[in-house]
């Protein structure tokens, strides 16, 4: 018993120097969410999104059958909703996700596949702590609309570029995008383009 005691103290005071130290780089290192995490964040991310769901929704499986009108909505919410920080094609390599911290998961691999399907809608309905994960849609395990989209999530492995292309056209758009959308429009039609106000010029 004792041995075991000391053992346990061994591993004790091997993890808070460990943990000093790591600390001691960090500060030192400075904290910024443009660097990209180390092993140990990535780990303690993933950690906490694999245990922060409860264990009911884990063996939950997706109660809206797959077809192509539902991939459809899918789609469209995920690239209305999701590819500021997710991409289209759910690598995560965005203006945002680049920036984030820890930086988005690349949807397609193994680590978020793996997942089951009641995994993937108690992370989209509740967050990830710690991370740039908000909650969407409405509490409980019946949103129709998150289970599109974890429906959505199974097929991005499989995405085509035409798929992608389909995509863009469904991304949120600046006010400046929307203008020269509108111009262009205009130009098609034959509409003339409205009047710019002259410069203003100071006495």
């Amino acid at each position: 018993m004792r041995h075991l005691i000391f053992a346990l103290g061994i591993c004790f005071v091997a993890f808070v120097i460990a943990a000093a130290c790591y600390a001691g780089w960090m500060i030192h290192r400075g904290f910024s969410t443009r660097s990209a995490p180390g092993a140990l964040e990535s780990s303690l991310a993933l950690s906490i999104r694999n245990r922060a769901c409860p264990s009911r929704f884990r063996s939950m499986r997706n109660p809206v059958a797959v077809t192509p009108e539902v991939l459809r909505e899918g789609m469209e919410h995920w690239a209305d909703h999701c590819s500021p920080c997710h991409a289209n094609n759910g690598n995560g390599e965005t203006m945002y996700g680049r920036t984030m911290y820890p930086r988005p998961p690349d949807m397609r691999r193994k680590e978020t596949q793996d997942m089951s399907d009641g995994e993937l809608y108690y992370t989209i309905q509740n967050g990830v702590p710690l991370s740039g994960m908000p909650a969407f849609g409405t509490p409980g395990d019946n949103d129709l609309d998150s289970w599109k989209l974890v429906a959505f999530i199974r097929h991005l492995p499989s995405l085509s570029q035409v798929e992608e292309i389909q995509m863009e056209k469904m991304n949120p758009k600046s006010p400046e995008e929307l203008d020269e959308e509108q111009e262009e429009e205009n130009f098609l039609q034959g509409n003339p383009a409205p009047a710019q106000p002259p410069p203003a010029h100071h006495h």
